[in-house]
């Protein structure tokens, strides 16, 4: 298709993996989904106490619509044992999605992870019958006996993945923020019911990004070069089961900025206010640009049978002189630093309604 180069629409973008917090940083970061582009937002439910029970979930969602109500909230729950077969029907009733995995202690707010997926089987099974999605953390504990690590922590968490979806075949599962080459590969083999959610700034860093650099630090990790390099390239192919959840992660600066010898840095990067420019910026970089309507909005709102709502916009990306990241984001005393700060994008977002005639729309 011939299309405009320096304007680009792209329709009903959606989040399907987003972290809105609590409290005055839910108030500052919240606005954010919007302001980077996106009319949908799958929300995590590791706060603290997490979202366990379907009332909880419910309750959240009001907060986030009091602070944004021009937002389609899809709304999970987190894997625990209060979550039985009893709530699961509960939270389909009551229009929950999904149902969130943490392997215990992986990641922010994970303490109340899971160790074994066995004892949650009969949980399964009724999400199966009532389509709730699982969407999993795929990273195993780091543990020296089994030589297991950040680096390695998502491919040993695969064979979990294979046995899950062998167990429940009709149970849809989303493997979250993949960073590896393995990664692609088994979910690129396994059935039609299992997709994965890939972030923007996995296609932007490897180790070396965030070695040393704590704002760059995030959970699962950057990998290798040819890790990185598998995540562009199954874009590229426009493969429909993966699609954008950016894993928008914000933490207080002071949080990010301090660590000391008994109290690491937090994993995340916060990338919600400039991710749909930055995700245009990254596919323009390797040639896929043509594949930003079904990355951004099409495979994933296919695979949630998630259509656009009344809030739904199509949005004018514009091409511009490269502009650069503001170094941070502040609401009363809490202050966010987003990912790319200080470096340069060179897409920006432009009212449509600016346009008498519309820039072709680019597909897959």
């Amino acid at each position: 298709m011939t299309m405009s180069t320096d304007k680009l629409i792209v329709e009903s973008p959606a989040d399907f993996h987003v972290h809105l917090r609590q409290g005055e940083l839910s108030k500052l970061v919240t606005p954010h989904v919007r302001k980077g582009g996106f009319d949908l937002a799958y929300v995590m439910p590791n706060l603290t106490p997490p979202i366990t029970k379907t009332d909880m979930a419910i309750e959240y969602k009001k907060q986030l619509q009091a602070i944004d109500n021009t937002v389609d909230y899809l709304m999970t729950l987190y894997l625990s044992p209060d979550l039985t077969p009893e709530e699961v029907r509960k939270a389909k009733q009551a229009g929950i999605v999904g149902v969130k995995s943490y392997p215990r202690g992986v990641t922010t707010n994970s303490d109340s992870g899971i160790e074994s997926y066995e004892v949650y089987y009969p949980v399964f099974e009724e999400m199966e019958k009532c389509d709730l999605v699982l969407n999993l953390h795929g990273e195993i504990p780091s543990d020296s006996t089994s030589n297991t690590c950040v680096l390695n922590a998502e491919e040993k968490f695969l064979p979990h993945l294979e046995k899950l979806h062998q167990a429940f075949p009709k149970l849809r599962i989303v493997l979250e923020h993949a960073t590896t080459r393995a990664a692609v590969e088994a979910v690129r083999s396994l059935g039609s019911t299992v997709a994965c959610t890939i972030t923007a700034h996995h296609l932007a860093m490897t180790v070396d990004d965030w070695a040393g650099q704590s704002w760059n630090y995030c959970k699962p990790v950057a990998k290798y070069p040819s890790d990185r390099e598998a995540l562009r390239e199954v874009i590229l192919e426009g493969h429909p089961r993966f699609f954008l959840g950016s894993d928008s992660a914000p933490h207080p600066a002071q949080s990010k900025s301090v660590a000391s010898p008994i109290q690491p840095c937090a994993a995340g990067v916060y990338t919600s206010p400039i991710l749909l420019p930055f995700v245009t910026h990254m596919l323009e970089s390797f040639g896929a640009l043509d594949k930003l309507q079904n990355f951004v909005s099409g495979y994933g709102r296919a695979f949630y049978g998630r259509s656009a709502g009344l809030n739904a916009r199509r949005i004018v990306l514009e091409k511009v002189n490269r502009y650069r990241v503001e170094d941070t984001w502040s609401f009363g005393e809490t202050t966010v630093r987003p990912f790319w700060a200080g470096k340069e994008i060179g897409w920006q977002i432009s009212d449509v309604s600016a346009f008498m005639k519309q820039p072709p729309r680019l597909d897959a």
